[in-house]
C-alpha cells in the first residue's frame, strides 16, 4: 500500500501511524475540534490537544494512538 501525506485512501494510515505512545513534540495548534479540542498535524497526521487555543505553540506527549488520529497532552 502506498501511503501519501495523509495516510491511505481510507484515510488511515495501516499499521504505521507517524507517531507513538510516549513520544514528545513540539507543535503549533491549527484548529479547534467540535469538542473545543486544539488540532495539531504531524506529518498530516491529526493530533487532538485539549486546552489549547489556535495559535498556541506547545510541547506534548502522546498518550493514545488510533487509526486515524491521536490524543496528546501538553507537558
Amino acid at each position: 500500500m502506498v501511503l501519501g501525506m495523509y495516510g491511505d485512501r481510507f484515510g488511515g494510515y495501516g499499521n504505521e501511524a507517524p507517531v507513538k505512545v510516549g513520544e514528545r513534540y513540539r507543535v503549533k495548534i491549527e484548529s479547534l475540534g467540535k469538542g473545543g479540542d486544539g488540532i495539531a498535524k504531524i506529518k498530516g497526521f491529526v493530533i487532538f490537544v485539549p486546552n489549547t487555543q489556535v495559535g498556541d505553540e506547545v510541547e506534548i506527549v502522546i498518550n493514545s494512538v488510533k487509526r486515524k488520529f491521536a490524543f496528546a497532552q501538553v507537558i
